[in-house]
């Protein structure tokens, strides 16, 4: 739990230095090569256990595939998200929606033998972030001057936050039923990461060459792609060995909460009244989430190797 604690807080910081990039970096570009360069590095450092996820037969495909086109559009409508509905509102959308799918997912596609009940009080603690979301994303931000979103590309700012939650989702359940399946978190992660670095390379040849046009650019990419890519994923697939993926993605809806105090204090977009009480019910839930004593996997001995 800690592991995705700490992952949560380095996502946290992608709306802020993502803003700082010139105005000719678009979404696209800075989506494609946090995903690709980071993909990259979690596949290149750790290539016996992606080759080993890899060969894992149509029983390991069958995860790698949608986990792997999961990262793909992650990355695309999450900084779209952002451009389009604001850094904080972007955020609490994408983060907000995931745990909502996450379950879904456990509930459709879980073994009958590994299907659990809600606990209650996730329920409750998810009930309560959810809603802070909600807030949040109903009373919206407004920024300085050029750095607001216009009315009319909120809603498909908000839209796009919504896909990237059901991808977020996506690829953590995957990842999640590759581990159970006896894969390491670190070949689970990586081999996801890498089908998904690959399938992005050609947006990121399409759209980055504005990135290489200064050394700021050029830095404020490189942190995107190894701090809150590589290192949090690292963190995140680690966390994912032991904590269901429902309550690993309610847990990182502090990444939202990072994001807004860091888009109202950094960037310098205004939250109203109501937004702050959003954020309060999001920091509550997630720490009910983190508080409460983890769950045991239905197969401890799969998921340990």
């Amino acid at each position: 739990m800690i592991a995705i604690v700490l992952a949560a807080l380095l996502w946290g910081t992608t709306g802020t230095v993502a803003s700082s990039l010139p105005g000719d970096v678009g979404p696209l570009a800075t989506g494609a090569a946090t995903m690709c360069v980071g993909g990259l590095l979690l596949a290149l450092t750790a290539p016996r256990a992606t080759r080993a996820a890899l060969r894992g037969g149509p029983a390991a495909w069958r995860w790698l595939v949608p986990g792997a086109l999961g990262v793909v559009v992650y990355p695309l409508a999450f900084y779209s998200s952002m451009s389009l509905a604001g850094v904080a509102v972007g955020n609490v959308v994408s983060l907000g929606t995931a745990p909502v799918f996450a379950a879904l997912l456990e509930r459709l596609l879980d073994p009958p033998g590994r299907r659990r009940p809600l606990e209650p009080r996730w329920v409750a603690s998810a009930a309560l972030a959810v809603v802070g979301v909600g807030v949040l994303a109903a009373t919206g931000q407004h920024g300085q001057a050029g750095t607001a979103a216009s009315p009319g590309s909120a809603p498909l700012g908000i839209a796009l936050g919504v896909l990237a939650g059901l991808a977020y989702a996506t690829y953590t359940y995957t990842a999640a039923r590759l581990m159970a399946e006896g894969h390491p978190s670190r070949g689970a992660v990586s081999a996801q990461f890498g089908l998904g670095a690959v399938l992005l390379l050609p947006v990121l040849l399409a759209t980055g060459g504005p990135m290489l046009q200064s050394g700021a650019s050029v830095g404020a990419t490189a942190y995107l792609a190894i701090g809150p890519m590589f290192v949090a994923y690292l963190l995140f697939g680690h966390g994912l060995r032991t904590v269901s993926s429902s309550r690993a993605t309610t847990v990182t809806l502090l990444e939202p909460f990072v994001a807004t105090l860091l888009a109202v204090l950094v960037v310098g977009e205004r939250l109203e009244p109501p937004g702050w009480i959003g954020l309060a019910l999001v920091l509550a839930g997630v720490v009910s989430i983190v508080l409460t004593r983890p769950v045991r996997p239905s197969r401890p001995e799969a998921v340990a190797t």
